[in-house]
């Protein structure tokens, strides 16, 4: 009798010391047509906010799960419970820091204009879009800008692509959105017939991570994630991978 409880202590210890200990699972939802923040290749959704976020949950003990959905869809569903978190271009600014917690700064992007070649020296700046048909993404910082140009008509879309596609055809007159977004575009896919305007830059805003109000936890390890991925050096090599100058 005493063997079998001995056998039977063992054979206990060994089914709950032997199973292995799963990886928390966080979900972040993510608009996947934002290169090179978050996009399509092969099949998987990749980009720098995504190697980003595997980087931290590495550190941090966390598996993300990366829900795609368009991106007027995110804040109400990081706000109603329905997503933990989101990872997605989104920028810092008042009316959204009233709405949800954001993490430190995980990135920095200007907003820039993109034309077609056949305006090329007739627009340089902001103001020059006056009274002319621009082409935005619905809900980005770049729709703000255009709302506030006099005479400007907004075009929107749910995808920079889209906005591009239709500058191609000459549907509108330029695009506007994050200056990576434009150099992403143009270094991948060698389009001639777009030109990115330098000297249009304006508003830098900082990107983050966004979670519902009260969820301190979860920021604080997204915080700290982020600390050790700048410290450890491994932020500036994804950011020389996915960023260009």
């Amino acid at each position: 009798m005493k063997a079998f409880k001995l056998f039977a202590a063992a054979t206990l210890f060994l089914s709950t010391t032997c199973v292995p200990v799963m990886a928390e699972e966080i979900s972040f939802a993510t608009e996947p047509t934002f290169p090179p923040f978050e996009f399509m290749q092969d099949g998987k959704i990749v980009g720098f906010e995504i190697d980003l976020i595997n980087a931290v949950g590495k550190v941090q003990g966390f598996t993300p799960k990366i829900e795609p959905m368009p991106f007027d869809a995110i804040l109400p569903a990081v706000m109603g419970g329905l997503q933990e978190a989101a990872i997605s271009g989104i920028s810092k600014n008042p009316e959204r820091e009233k709405k949800v917690l954001f993490s430190d700064g995980i990135a920095v992007a200007g907003q820039g204009i993109m034309i077609h070649k056949d305006l090329e020296g007739q627009i340089h700046h902001m103001e020059d879009l006056k009274d002319r048909k621009v082409c935005v993404q619905l809900g980005s910082v770049g729709a703000e800008i255009v709302k506030g140009i006099p005479g400007a008509s907004m075009v929107t879309f749910n995808t920079m692509p889209e906005a591009y596609m239709e500058l191609k055809k000459k549907g509108c007159d330029a695009a506007v959105t994050g200056t990576p977004v434009h150099q992403y575009y143009l270094a991948s896919t060698n389009d001639q017939d777009l030109v990115y305007v330098k000297e249009s830059i304006v508003k830098s805003v900082e990107l983050g991570i966004i979670t519902r109000k009260g969820n301190e936890d979860l920021i604080n390890r997204l915080n700290e994630g982020i600390k050790k991925l700048k410290d450890s050096g491994e932020y500036a090599k994804l950011e020389k991978k996915w960023l260009p100058e």
